[in-house]
């Protein structure tokens, strides 16, 4: 297929019947797509693509993150504000302000706390999502973006500004009580962070050039470096592969996890920045092009959804 017919028309796989089982029990698994320029999340059932419903949010709506299983929270970086939805009611619950430029979220195992980067006030912001309240702040010392916690809920990982010079490590056992053991410096500008299946290995995406960054996450060593798409690019995981996106180059390749080697590069929207996996699909939002495209395991386009003139991130949750 080449571009131009990529861009015009969708391809559709059967998809209704591939969900995975547990998706499918005790309630309807939804996607949450911020539409940035509307004031609004598009709620995308994802058995079907169909657009469900708007939620009405503050203005600027642009990361959002699933808590908890069942709560959405979503960034206003210029409002200064986070947006709590609660997902089985499909509501706004709550909204925290007070920040100064809120960006990336990253929850915690434990049901109830999460993690904001807050650019502005170079800070990573402990908040309650259940009471809706903010509980702690740290110093990260820089511009703090980009966050990945680990599987055990203990540490993150937070990429220090959009091109950065710096990622912070911050102990979060604690979550009332986060402490920052350090930072290091990447082999470029860093701009995405994830922490990989397992939690031994730390992908690190560049702002600045076409190269990804393989790190050890107990000596912060650099294991492997690999070739990547025009930056900035954005990662996320499925059992033994990596998905990085290129919005720039509108692509999304498939990498093993093993070796780090491209099983599959598939063209996706241009715009097509944040990636993210849910039940058992890959997904990503276009910033420049309004869409929301499902992948399967592979990496093979399943369906592209118009949700909006702009979606910048997409989360998951479970209706009731």
């Amino acid at each position: 297929m080449n571009r131009r017919e990529f861009v015009v028309g969708a391809v559709t796989l059967p998809f209704a019947l591939r969900l995975a089982p547990e998706a499918l029990a005790g309630g309807t698994p939804v996607a949450l797509v911020t539409a940035d320029t509307q004031s609004r999340v598009a709620v995308v059932e994802l058995s079907t693509g169909k657009v469900l419903r708007s939620i009405h949010t503050l203005p600027g709506p642009r990361s959002i993150e699933t808590a908890s299983g069942s709560f959405g929270v979503v960034c206003h970086t210029v409002q200064g504000a986070v947006s709590i939805i609660d997902g089985p009611k499909l509501a706004v619950r709550h909204v925290l302000r007070g920040f100064d430029e809120p960006r990336y979220t990253a929850a915690a195992p434990n049901g109830r706390h999460a993690f904001i980067t807050d650019s502005g006030r170079h800070e990573v912001v402990t908040i309650d999502v259940v009471q809706g309240h903010k509980v702690a702040c740290l110093a990260v010392g820089g511009p703090a973006r980009h966050v990945s916690i680990d599987s055990s809920g203990r540490m993150l990982w937070v990429s220090l500004g959009s091109k950065a010079e710096h990622v912070a490590v911050v102990d979060v056992s604690k979550p009332a009580a986060p402490r920052l053991l350090g930072s290091f410096t990447p082999p470029f500008l860093a701009h995405d962070v994830g922490i990989a299946p397992g939690g031994r290995h730390v992908w690190v995406s560049s702002g600045d050039s076409k190269s990804l960054a393989v790190y050890d996450r107990r000596s912060s060593a650099v294991l492997r470096r690999l070739a990547a798409g025009a930056p900035p690019q954005h990662v996320t995981f499925l059992g033994p592969h990596a998905y990085v996106t290129s919005g720039e180059d509108g692509t999304l390749r498939v990498h093993s996890l093993k070796d780090g080697r491209v099983l599959r590069t598939t063209d996706v929207p241009d715009g097509s920045y944040n990636v993210q996996e849910a039940f058992g699909w890959i997904t990503t939002p276009s910033l420049d092009r309004g869409t929301f495209c499902v992948l399967d395991r592979q990496g093979r386009l399943a369906r592209r959804v118009q949700v909006s003139p702009s979606s910048h991130d997409a989360c998951f949750v479970m209706t009731a």
